[in-house]
């Protein structure tokens, strides 16, 4: 059964999908790292899908092949994920092990500058239920213990 960490291995950044304090959606995008089981972004306080997690700990995840790579528009890969949002404390093990990891995934890029400015944060994105395609059908729910593996689709949508 495929894993959703050999899926995402080959995207770099996610397209978050937030709420806003007004009541419409807002999509903005960040680098991310997965561990297997979460999906984590360090974004800034600054930043609109920051102040939205915050002020309302949901929001989704959705990776997207690159239409120009695409032969056809209608069959991109992609995977969205319905997630429960937890700012990680700076104090925390977890906060040093993800960070020093996400590092190491954009080695030479400048992440290494923002973890110094204190208006950045950690946010641990854990999946709730989600879905992927890949191309007509081919269609799947996201599943298993661990939120983390594809479920072929039986006509429910999954979703709760």
């Amino acid at each position: 059964m495929k894993k959703l960490n050999e899926l995402l291995s080959g995207y770099e950044s996610a397209v978050l999908g937030t709420l806003s304090e007004n009541g419409y959606p807002f999509s903005s995008y960040a680098p991310f790292y997965y561990d297997g089981e979460v999906v984590y972004v360090f974004i800034s306080n600054i930043a609109t899908h920051a102040k939205n997690m915050q002020a309302r700990p949901k929001a989704s995840a959705f990776f997207v092949d690159d239409e120009v790579k695409t032969e056809n528009i209608f069959a991109r890969r992609r995977i969205s994920l319905q997630c429960d949002v937890e700012m990680i404390s700076k104090e925390s093990e977890r906060y040093t092990f993800v960070m020093d990891t996400f590092q190491a995934k954009f080695e030479g890029g400048t992440l290494g500058m923002l973890m110094g400015m204190k208006d950045f944060n950690l946010y641990a994105l854990t999946p709730m239920y989600g879905e992927a395609t890949f191309g007509f059908g081919e269609a799947y729910n996201i599943g298993g213990e661990k939120m983390n593996e594809l479920v072929t689709r039986t006509g429910d949508s999954g979703h709760k």
